[in-house]
Protein backbone atom coordinates (compact mmCIF):
# COMPACT_ATOMS: atom_id res chain seq x y z
CA UNK A 1 0.00 0.00 0.00
CA UNK A 2 1.53 3.38 -0.85
CA UNK A 3 2.27 6.19 1.96
CA UNK A 4 0.77 9.26 2.40
CA UNK A 5 4.00 10.92 2.03
CA UNK A 6 3.83 9.09 -1.37
CA UNK A 7 0.93 11.07 -2.53
CA UNK A 8 1.89 14.19 -0.93
CA UNK A 9 4.53 13.47 -3.39
CA UNK A 10 2.68 12.68 -6.49
CA UNK A 11 0.29 15.97 -5.65
CA UNK A 12 3.28 18.38 -5.40
CA UNK A 13 5.10 16.67 -8.58
CA UNK A 14 1.91 17.69 -10.05
CA UNK A 15 1.65 21.19 -9.17
CA UNK A 16 4.69 21.91 -9.64
CA UNK A 17 4.64 20.55 -13.49
CA UNK A 18 1.41 22.90 -14.03
CA UNK A 19 0.05 19.70 -14.51
CA UNK A 20 -3.57 19.19 -16.44
CA UNK A 21 -5.70 16.70 -15.78
CA UNK A 22 -4.73 14.35 -18.30
CA UNK A 23 -0.18 14.73 -16.97
CA UNK A 24 -2.22 14.32 -13.57
CA UNK A 25 -3.84 10.98 -14.52
CA UNK A 26 -0.30 9.66 -16.25
CA UNK A 27 1.12 9.94 -12.89
CA UNK A 28 -1.06 8.54 -10.76
CA UNK A 29 -1.53 5.77 -12.97
CA UNK A 30 2.70 5.34 -12.88
CA UNK A 31 2.93 4.97 -9.25
CA UNK A 32 -0.25 2.51 -10.01
CA UNK A 33 -3.02 4.88 -8.82
CA UNK A 34 -6.34 4.65 -10.37
CA UNK A 35 -7.18 7.92 -12.37
CA UNK A 36 -10.32 8.00 -10.94
CA UNK A 37 -8.89 7.40 -7.15
CA UNK A 38 -9.26 11.20 -5.19
CA UNK A 39 -6.23 11.74 -2.96
CA UNK A 40 -6.68 11.89 0.80
CA UNK A 41 -8.08 15.30 1.40
CA UNK A 42 -5.34 16.19 4.07
CA UNK A 43 -2.77 15.17 1.52
CA UNK A 44 -3.95 17.69 -0.97
CA UNK A 45 -4.83 20.52 1.45
CA UNK A 46 -0.98 19.65 3.61
CA UNK A 47 0.71 19.26 0.59
CA UNK A 48 -0.52 22.19 -1.38
CA UNK A 49 -0.27 24.48 1.67
CA UNK A 50 3.61 23.59 2.39
CA UNK A 51 4.38 24.75 -2.06
CA UNK A 52 2.09 28.14 -1.21
CA UNK A 53 3.69 28.87 1.56
CA UNK A 54 7.21 29.04 -0.18
CA UNK A 55 5.83 30.60 -3.22
CA UNK A 56 4.06 33.34 -1.41
CA UNK A 57 7.23 33.49 1.22
CA UNK A 58 9.57 34.55 -1.94
CA UNK A 59 7.06 36.79 -3.39
CA UNK A 60 6.78 39.40 -0.69
CA UNK A 61 10.57 38.70 0.37
CA UNK A 62 11.56 39.63 -3.15
CA UNK A 63 9.00 42.82 -3.19
CA UNK A 64 10.46 44.16 0.46
CA UNK A 65 13.59 44.31 -0.04
CA UNK A 66 15.45 47.82 -1.09
CA UNK A 67 14.61 48.62 -4.71
CA UNK A 68 12.00 45.38 -4.36
CA UNK A 69 9.75 47.85 -6.78
CA UNK A 70 11.91 50.44 -7.48
CA UNK A 71 14.53 48.33 -9.37
CA UNK A 72 12.09 46.13 -10.92
CA UNK A 73 10.64 47.17 -13.88
CA UNK A 74 7.70 44.65 -13.88
CA UNK A 75 6.42 46.61 -10.89
CA UNK A 76 7.87 49.60 -10.37
CA UNK A 77 5.30 52.46 -9.16
CA UNK A 78 5.71 55.30 -12.00
CA UNK A 79 4.53 59.08 -11.85
CA UNK A 80 0.34 58.69 -11.78
CA UNK A 81 -1.02 59.15 -15.14
CA UNK A 82 -2.84 62.41 -13.63
CA UNK A 83 0.23 63.92 -13.28
CA UNK A 84 2.42 62.80 -15.65
CA UNK A 85 1.89 66.68 -17.43
CA UNK A 86 3.33 68.09 -14.22
CA UNK A 87 6.36 65.70 -14.06
CA UNK A 88 6.72 66.05 -17.86
CA UNK A 89 6.90 69.85 -17.87
CA UNK A 90 8.87 70.32 -14.46
CA UNK A 91 11.64 67.95 -16.18
CA UNK A 92 12.12 70.14 -18.92
CA UNK A 93 12.33 73.38 -17.07
CA UNK A 94 14.93 72.01 -14.56
CA UNK A 95 13.14 69.91 -12.04
CA UNK A 96 14.11 66.51 -13.19
CA UNK A 97 15.91 65.16 -9.80
CA UNK A 98 12.84 66.36 -8.08
CA UNK A 99 9.95 64.53 -10.22
CA UNK A 100 13.22 61.38 -9.96
CA UNK A 101 12.97 61.32 -5.80
CA UNK A 102 8.89 61.50 -5.73
CA UNK A 103 8.95 58.30 -8.08
CA UNK A 104 11.60 57.27 -5.46
CA UNK A 105 9.70 58.31 -2.50
CA UNK A 106 6.29 56.47 -3.65
CA UNK A 107 8.72 52.95 -4.12
CA UNK A 108 10.17 53.28 -1.02
CA UNK A 109 6.95 53.53 0.54
CA UNK A 110 5.40 49.92 -0.94
CA UNK A 111 8.46 48.54 0.19
CA UNK A 112 8.04 49.16 3.52
CA UNK A 113 4.59 48.11 3.28
CA UNK A 114 5.08 44.71 1.94
CA UNK A 115 6.16 42.68 4.55
CA UNK A 116 2.62 42.94 6.12
CA UNK A 117 1.09 40.85 3.38
CA UNK A 118 2.90 37.55 4.95
CA UNK A 119 0.24 36.85 8.05
CA UNK A 120 -2.46 37.69 5.72
CA UNK A 121 -1.42 35.39 2.64
CA UNK A 122 -0.55 33.00 5.67
CA UNK A 123 -4.12 32.88 7.40
CA UNK A 124 -5.38 32.63 3.82
CA UNK A 125 -3.33 29.22 3.71
CA UNK A 126 -4.66 28.07 6.49
CA UNK A 127 -8.44 28.50 5.93
CA UNK A 128 -7.95 26.78 2.15
CA UNK A 129 -10.30 24.00 1.79
CA UNK A 130 -10.41 21.07 -0.30
CA UNK A 131 -12.28 22.66 -2.89
CA UNK A 132 -9.95 25.57 -3.07
CA UNK A 133 -6.81 22.83 -3.52
CA UNK A 134 -8.45 21.30 -6.07
CA UNK A 135 -9.16 24.74 -7.95
CA UNK A 136 -5.59 25.21 -7.43
CA UNK A 137 -4.21 22.20 -8.82
CA UNK A 138 -6.55 22.01 -11.69
CA UNK A 139 -6.47 25.49 -12.66
CA UNK A 140 -4.34 27.79 -15.09
CA UNK A 141 -0.78 29.04 -14.62
CA UNK A 142 -2.28 31.60 -12.04
CA UNK A 143 -4.90 29.81 -10.27
CA UNK A 144 -3.11 30.15 -6.57
CA UNK A 145 -2.46 33.59 -7.72
CA UNK A 146 -6.20 33.97 -8.44
CA UNK A 147 -6.92 32.50 -5.39
CA UNK A 148 -5.25 34.70 -2.63
CA UNK A 149 -6.14 38.17 -4.69
CA UNK A 150 -10.04 36.91 -4.20
CA UNK A 151 -9.42 36.02 -0.30
CA UNK A 152 -6.55 38.72 0.66
CA UNK A 153 -6.96 41.56 -1.64
CA UNK A 154 -9.51 43.87 0.50
CA UNK A 155 -7.02 42.79 4.09
CA UNK A 156 -3.92 43.73 2.08
CA UNK A 157 -5.20 47.09 0.72
CA UNK A 158 -6.75 47.84 4.03
CA UNK A 159 -3.38 46.97 5.83
CA UNK A 160 -1.37 48.81 3.56
CA UNK A 161 -3.13 51.84 3.20
CA UNK A 162 -1.86 53.46 6.61
CA UNK A 163 1.08 52.11 6.47
CA UNK A 164 1.90 53.43 3.18
CA UNK A 165 0.75 57.25 4.27
CA UNK A 166 3.01 57.06 6.88
CA UNK A 167 5.75 55.48 5.32
CA UNK A 168 5.35 58.64 2.52
CA UNK A 169 5.38 61.23 5.59
CA UNK A 170 8.71 59.59 6.95
CA UNK A 171 10.43 59.06 3.47
CA UNK A 172 9.23 62.38 1.81
CA UNK A 173 6.54 61.59 -0.64
CA UNK A 174 3.73 63.83 0.47
CA UNK A 175 6.63 66.69 0.72
CA UNK A 176 8.03 65.70 -2.83
CA UNK A 177 4.60 66.48 -4.16
CA UNK A 178 3.67 69.22 -2.83
CA UNK A 179 7.17 70.92 -3.71
CA UNK A 180 6.78 69.70 -7.11
CA UNK A 181 2.99 70.86 -7.77
CA UNK A 182 4.29 74.33 -6.58
CA UNK A 183 7.00 74.41 -8.91
CA UNK A 184 4.70 73.45 -11.49
CA UNK A 185 1.69 75.75 -10.50
CA UNK A 186 4.34 78.64 -10.28
CA UNK A 187 4.87 78.69 -13.56
CA UNK A 188 2.37 80.73 -16.13
CA UNK A 189 -1.16 79.43 -16.56
CA UNK A 190 -0.14 75.71 -14.88
CA UNK A 191 -3.35 74.90 -12.81
CA UNK A 192 -2.56 72.03 -10.02
CA UNK A 193 -4.16 68.60 -10.35
CA UNK A 194 -5.75 66.52 -7.15
CA UNK A 195 -4.77 63.03 -6.32
CA UNK A 196 -5.36 60.55 -3.68
CA UNK A 197 -1.78 59.61 -3.50
CA UNK A 198 -2.38 56.81 -0.30
CA UNK A 199 -4.80 55.00 -2.46
CA UNK A 200 -2.55 55.47 -5.59
CA UNK A 201 0.46 53.76 -3.93
CA UNK A 202 -1.28 51.65 -2.25
CA UNK A 203 -3.37 50.30 -5.48
CA UNK A 204 0.27 50.05 -7.48
CA UNK A 205 2.09 48.32 -4.36
CA UNK A 206 -1.10 45.33 -4.47
CA UNK A 207 -0.93 45.10 -8.09
CA UNK A 208 2.99 44.59 -7.38
CA UNK A 209 2.93 42.16 -4.68
CA UNK A 210 0.50 39.97 -7.12
CA UNK A 211 2.33 40.20 -10.03
CA UNK A 212 5.65 38.67 -8.46
CA UNK A 213 3.65 36.23 -6.92
CA UNK A 214 2.02 35.03 -10.25
CA UNK A 215 5.76 35.17 -11.35
CA UNK A 216 6.33 32.60 -8.57
CA UNK A 217 3.80 30.32 -8.93
CA UNK A 218 4.50 30.17 -13.01
CA UNK A 219 8.36 29.06 -11.78
CA UNK A 220 6.83 26.30 -9.60
CA UNK A 221 5.04 25.00 -12.03
CA UNK A 222 7.43 25.02 -15.15
CA UNK A 223 10.70 24.37 -13.34
CA UNK A 224 10.12 21.49 -11.34
CA UNK A 225 13.46 19.87 -10.75
CA UNK A 226 15.55 21.72 -7.79
CA UNK A 227 12.01 23.38 -6.62
CA UNK A 228 10.61 19.84 -6.13
CA UNK A 229 13.40 18.21 -4.81
CA UNK A 230 14.27 21.23 -1.96
CA UNK A 231 10.51 21.41 -1.13
CA UNK A 232 10.52 17.62 -1.01
CA UNK A 233 13.32 17.35 1.62
CA UNK A 234 11.58 19.79 3.59
CA UNK A 235 8.42 18.27 4.01
CA UNK A 236 10.23 15.00 4.16
CA UNK A 237 13.17 15.71 5.53
CA UNK A 238 15.23 14.01 3.05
Amino acid sequence: MRSVSFLVMVLLVSLCTGADAGLFDTIKEQVGLSANQPLDEDTIVSGLKEALSIGTEKAVRSVSQVDGYLGNEAIKILMPEKIEKVADILGKVGYEQQVENFVASMNRAAEMAAPEAASIFGSAIKEMTLADARGILDGGATAATDYFKAKTSGAIYETFKPIVSSTMNDVGVTRSYKEMMHQYTSLPFMKSESLDLDHYVTDKALHGLFYMLGQEEKKIRANPADRVTDLLKRVFGG
